[in-house]
């Protein structure tokens, strides 16, 4: 598995350097290392010797990643958004999923892809796309196409979000609330709150934080579904809940109880953001552009009907808060 493993680091390695160093602070290290490898595997192809490793990352090192993402919450935090944050916070993400659920059927796109776009659309973007497949087990031109859905979509809220409070003059703490239960992905979170000052900037992170906790209980949720519906859940076994999961919330517990010093928390979550960008390398590098094309316009219709769903009911969400 070593040429593999070592493929989907250097990929890795080179996305988190770009992020950094090359003004495209903008996308994500996960959204640039699944572009890499897309490229090389369509443009170059992955070699026959990478196989398995490319395999090894797009399954365990991905989970070992979402239980590692654990570490970045704490019960704190969470408290620190308030039940009623919670709760709003709680039904936009739900909504959400149901809305797309019943769209992804109205507009005939295949049940995997949906799931995907809705779980990327209202939990956390690209990590809960990943997240999702390691439950639904989707084709790897599925998920790249769910996680360009997300994140154009999230972009297109980060940018939208400040230009819209111009005319809508939410208050601080409501427009955080409006940002964190709304856009997909953590550091569009961040760049459109922040724009609103530091108090809707830090609360907004919260909020986008508490929803990152609920990937959990919707994974699992999602697996029993999934069961319920006949299909086969990847490497569940006869387990009920799939264990990276469970690990992630053991995690969350864990440095609630025992936080883990500052300098220690940043490194792990620059492991955990390399692992996910190795995964992501190796979903690209799985990845057929060709297949990619033929799925159509449905599910980007799919995904634009979600995020104008998430956009409108968060605001609501917010408007309640106020």
């Amino acid at each position: 598995m070593l040429p593999g493993l070592l493929l989907t680091a250097a990929i890795a390695a080179v996305a988190m350097a770009l992020h950094r160093f090359a003004g495209l602070g903008g996308l994500s290290p996960l959204i640039l290392s699944i572009l890499l490898g897309a490229a090389i595997h369509n443009f170059i192809g992955t070699p026959v010797a990478a196989k398995p490793g490319v395999g090894f990352a797009l399954r365990r090192v991905l989970r070992a990643a979402i239980v590692l993402l654990g570490l970045q919450l704490t019960a704190s935090q969470i408290a620190s958004v308030g039940l009623a944050g919670i709760l709003l916070t709680a039904l936009t993400l739900g909504a959400t999923f149901v809305f797309t659920t019943w769209a992804g059927r109205r507009l005939g796109v295949a049940r995997p892809l949906t799931a995907l776009i809705a779980a990327g659309t209202s939990i956390c973007g690209a990590s809960a796309v990943v997240a999702a497949n390691a439950v639904v087990d989707a084709e790897d031109e599925d998920v790249a196409y769910a996680v360009a859905s997300v994140t154009i979509f999230g972009s297109l809220s980060m940018l939208l979000f400040p230009l819209l409070n111009a005319w809508l003059h939410l208050a601080p703490h409501a427009y955080g609330l409006w940002a964190g239960a709304s856009i997909h992905e953590i550091a569009q979170v961040v760049a459109a709150a922040f724009a609103e000052g530091e108090a809707a900037g830090h609360f907004g992170t919260v909020v986008k934080l508490t929803r990152v906790l609920m990937l959990a209980p919707v994974v699992i949720l999602l697996a029993w579904l999934w069961r319920r519906g006949g299909a086969q859940v990847p490497g569940s076994g006869r387990v009920t809940a799939p264990w990276f999961a469970l690990g992630f919330l053991l995690m969350v517990g864990l440095n609630s109880v025992m936080p883990l010093p500052e300098a220690v928390r940043a490194d792990a979550a620059g492991i955990t953001t390399f692992m996910l960008a190795m995964a992501l390398a190796a979903m690209g590098l799985e990845t057929d552009i060709a297949k990619l094309r033929a799925k159509g316009m449905r599910p980007l219709a799919l995904g634009a009907s979600s995020w104008l769903f998430i956009t409108g009911f968060g605001l609501a969400m917010a408007a309640v808060a106020m």
